[in-house]
């Protein structure tokens, strides 16, 4: 399984360097691709990555302060993107917290050098592996096994790579604009979806006491559906009988008893709306 390894920037490509290495010793199996070492002399360098890029499986972009809107590693993620399932591309931040990135590197999966992160990265690159994989107990154990080795090499990897510029923190007002983006995209899918429903010929029962009432309260007001169906769909719903015969006697021309017996003519009421 090829894992193509993504970088940009000097602090980017020593952690890239140490993460392909670092991968390889955990799981054998697996082929980390990285362009400082793996791309032949004499290669046209931009036809070899991007044939890289389409026989990759998984792919980490190696993200910093320095190079989070960089084109080319906006041009290497979209390219792994196309070609795979979001689940297998993931941003491993070197210098950043996820609140740091904006869009479209906001969208993936984040990886952050700490055990249960990079855990967590290991456990979906060796899903990948299919036949190869490893079982989750010995997995465990080469992790463990090599996890000190990578804490100690990022961390002095960070200390001989400062930033090679300084780089402004992201603005609270871009944190916002996005929120409000992603918060209307959300209303808008919601409004969506809640149109689907209202359309649909079947009933929808959502969960919760006061959407069983209300669903009940529909039936009692359509005078088509059997009296005797909507006790025994109340029952089932656990909605009380006395707001089921209140709501009966309102909208039907009958008299309805405590236990579902029709009885004389009661001409309807104007009931109160729906809750």
């Amino acid at each position: 399984m090829k894992v193509f390894v993504s970088w940009s920037g000097l602090r980017s490509k020593v952690v890239a360097e140490l993460l392909s290495d670092w991968i390889k010793c955990v799981l054998q199996a697996s082929q980390p691709w990285i362009s400082t070492r793996d791309i032949d002399k004499g290669a046209i360098w931009f036809s070899e990555i991007s044939d890289q890029l389409r026989e990759t499986a998984a792919g980490i972009v190696c993200l910093t302060q320095e190079n989070k809107n960089k084109p080319w590693i906006l041009f290497e993620t979209g390219a792994l993107a196309k070609g795979l399932s979001t689940n297998r591309v993931c941003t491993f931040l070197i210098d950043l917290a996820p609140s740091d990135i904006e869009d479209p590197l906001a969208q993936f999966n984040h990886t952050t050098p700490d055990r249960t992160s990079m855990w967590g990265l290991i456990s979906s690159l060796n899903g990948c592996l299919e036949g190869a994989r490893l079982d989750e107990r010995i997995l465990r154990q080469v992790f463990d096994t090599y996890w000190p080795n990578f804490e100690k090499s990022f961390a002095e990897a960070l200390a001989k790579t400062p930033q090679e510029a300084d780089v402004e923190p992201r603005s609270g007002d871009s944190i916002l604009g996005e929120i409000l983006a992603n918060t209307r995209m959300l209303s808008s899918r919601v409004r969506e979806l809640e149109s689907r429903v209202s359309m649909s010929a079947e009933p929808v029962i959502e969960t919760g006491p006061m959407s069983n009432k209300s669903y009940v309260h529909h039936l009692a007001r359509d005078t088509n559906t059997p009296i005797q169906n909507i006790i025994e769909t109340a029952k089932t719903l656990g909605v009380p009988y006395s707001e089921v015969e209140e709501w009966l006697n309102t909208y039907r021309v009958v008299k309805v008893d405590r236990k579902g017996k029709v009885g004389v003519e009661n001409p309807p009421r104007p009931g109160p709306a729906l809750g």
